[in-house]
């Protein structure tokens, strides 16, 4: 198997997990909060790493920062920081099982953006994967009742507005990281740790006023460590695919990680109709793949 491929399966793998462990063990916690302290712990845990595993050869030039690299880094800090804060939004509102397949449907916004700067192409599949990927979110909408209702229910589901909007930022965030780890031959190391401290500062002002008492934090400081660990290796593993394949395969593989916060949303959370997500997710899957192809 491709070593990208194989590193996106990983990421996908730890990417799920950590879905459902925002929806399980951080009730309570402000969305806008959520990520600074997530990111914050992350870039804590694996900044150790990243000082004992990069060699001085392997850090990048001044020259490799023009005012075009710092400008895209910028708009993937934004982009990423955005899609995290929509997306807690969504799920403080939804349910895991209904929320993640539409908001893994970022790879239907990864391909335009990279016909548009990267000079991909748009074949059949990748339009018989578009279709896909739009019945995915009328299943996800999709309850026992009228046919037509997951469609009039798309237009004012909230959960579902929130999840594509913040599917739009990660696809923008992906092509980012893709431009960040080949374009401009950032090492991985260096990367994660950049971009975690990055996104925590840039919501830093925004979630200030909801941020957590210290003694609420202590409390829950081990769990932090933990989810910063998962969060740290799923984003260094990501970054390895970003660095090995375009950003149209990583990343719908990547998003694969949709099939497991449904299963693991049914099994572990006790939501209802897992069967109805479960086939938007695989249906979302089908449809990521064929945009891939």
């Amino acid at each position: 198997m491709d070593p990208g491929i194989l590193y996106s399966l990983v990421a996908a793998l730890l990417w799920g997990l950590q879905i459902v462990a925002l929806k399980r063990y951080f009730d309570g916690y402000s969305a806008l909060a959520l990520p600074v302290l997530i990111n914050g712990f992350a870039a804590l845990v694996f900044t150790p790493f990243a000082v004992a595993t990069t060699s001085p050869g392997e850090l990048p030039s001044a020259s490799t920062f023009t005012p075009i690299a710092i400008g895209a880094i910028l708009l993937t800090v934004v982009a990423i920081g955005a899609a995290f804060i929509t997306f807690l939004q969504a799920l403080e509102i939804g349910e895991v099982s209904y929320v993640a397949p539409i908001n893994k449907l970022a790879p239907v916004f990864v391909l335009p953006i990279e016909i548009t700067l990267l000079g991909a192409h748009l074949g059949p599949f990748q339009l018989l994967g578009v279709g896909a990927a739009t019945l995915a979110v009328y299943v996800a909408n999709y309850e026992p009742g009228e046919l037509v209702e997951p469609i009039k229910r798309a237009a004012y589901s909230k959960p579902a507005q929130l999840a594509l909007l913040s599917a739009a930022g990660w696809g923008v965030g992906d092509v980012g990281k893709r431009v960040a780890l080949q374009e401009l031959s950032l090492p991985p190391q260096l990367w994660v740790p950049l971009l975690e401290v990055s996104v925590a500062l840039v919501l830093l002002p925004v979630a200030y006023r909801s941020l957590p008492s210290m003694d609420r934090l202590r409390g829950d400081l081990r769990k932090f460590l933990a989810l910063g660990a998962l969060v740290a290796t799923a984003e260094y593993v990501t970054s390895l695919a970003f660095g090995l394949i375009p950003a149209s395969i990583a990343s719908p593989v990547i998003n694969t990680q949709a099939v497991v916060a449904v299963v693991l949303g049914g099994l572990l959370l006790g939501e209802e109709n897992l069967g109805i997500r479960l086939v938007a997710a695989l249906l979302a899957v089908v449809g990521v793949g064929l945009i891939a192809l």
